[in-house]
């Protein structure tokens, strides 16, 4: 029974590292991004969106970000046109960050993703994202922002924990977190 529990988490360890890796031997035969993904939780991080959205024309998809007035004044201040622009507040965290868009946008034919969010984020929103986004075909580039005397490493428990999070509902369309909550208490 050991060994077959350890071949078991060998193997998910192996295909983790591997949907990790598949990126960057994929990358040659990506198109160019085609949409400006934001997480939300940071106004720096809305900022350079606005700033390479208005150099480079691309749409932007901020998710759970500032409030939608101040949003779309700041967008607008950079030359992004209000079409360019969609807000989304449906996320309440770095997994629905994903999961609330990654199907509409595999509908929508995008494949190539930059992602916008804070340098300290940006491992643990990688991690869930490449599960997530990639399970729908969806790549993922990485722009970090600086987020200088602000930046707090996160804790291994909250990276892998959402990791965990992002295998489970890329399984099985649940998150994990949810149905702890939604779970009635035991008697």
């Amino acid at each position: 029974m050991r060994r077959l529990l350890r071949s078991v988490v060998a193997l998910l360890v192996l295909a983790l590292l591997g949907w990790l890796l598949l990126p960057r031997l994929l990358q040659p035969w990506l198109p160019p991004p085609q949409l400006i993904l934001v997480l939300g939780g940071d106004l720096d991080r809305e900022k350079v969106a606005a700033q390479v959205a208005g150099r480079s024309g691309l749409p932007v998809l901020v998710s759970g970000g500032s409030n939608s007035a101040y949003a779309r004044w700041l967008f607008n201040r950079y030359g992004v046109s209000p079409s360019q622009l969609r807000l989304d507040y449906s996320a309440r965290d770095t997994l629905g960050n994903f999961t609330t868009v990654v199907d509409r946008l595999r509908r929508q034919g995008v494949r190539h993703v930059l992602l916008v969010t804070s340098g300290d984020h940006m491992q643990r929103a990688l991690l869930v994202g490449r599960l997530v986004a990639g399970s729908r075909g969806i790549h993922l580039t990485p722009m970090a922002v600086p987020c200088g005397s602000k930046c707090r490493p996160e804790p291994f428990g909250k990276v892998w924990g959402d990791g965990l999070r992002a295998l489970v509902w890329v399984l099985s369309g649940l998150d994990l977190r949810q149905e702890m909550q939604n779970r009635p208490a035991e008697r």
